[in-house]
């Protein structure tokens, strides 16, 4: 199973959802995607907007073989810390997704460290979706102690 997540920003994330709904369409492994704010309404996937539960969408993550997640850094220590293969579309501020380009730092940061495939051109997302299948398998991050520092560093810096 992939599970899509976009986090709880305000702003929704259309280009993500829209080319994994192209994408659900035309592969075998059953698509479940949280869109959030997002207006497109999936077609070729079970979607859901937000969970009231937490424990619900945890359940998510460790079902999924694959996440491909926003740059949220909330989100992607959930998603590290389930030992997935995480495929990381950072949102952009030139796309109306965000607020600023932040998300870009966060995406370099994990694709440097080799614990993410990071996407910057959405056409190559079903690409990155194949790879991130045949050849990425992580430990917890529970083990990654300049990860954790790096991305509580981040998230110090941005509720600023």
């Amino acid at each position: 199973m992939i599970f899509v997540t976009v986090g709880t920003h305000y702003q929704g994330f259309e280009r993500l959802i829209r080319k994994m709904d192209k994408i659900a369409g035309r592969i075998d492994d059953e698509v479940i995607m949280q869109i959030g704010y997002t207006t497109y309404e999936p077609k070729n996937a079970k979607w859901f907007r937000f969970l009231e539960r937490e424990e619900d969408i945890l359940e998510l993550y460790k079902k999924a073989d694959v996440i491909v997640a926003h740059a949220g850094a909330g989100t992607l220590l959930t998603a590290l810390s389930f030992g997935k293969p995480i495929v990381v579309v950072p949102r952009l501020k030139k796309f109306g997704e965000h607020v600023d380009d932040q998300q870009l730092e966060l995406a370099e940061a994990l694709e440097n460290m080799n614990k993410a495939i990071a996407v910057y051109d959405i056409e190559k997302l079903e690409d990155a979706i194949k790879k991130a299948k045949l050849l990425l398998k992580y430990r917890p991050i529970q083990r990654n102690k300049k990860l954790i520092l790096f991305l509580k560093s981040t998230l110090r810096r941005l509720e600023k």
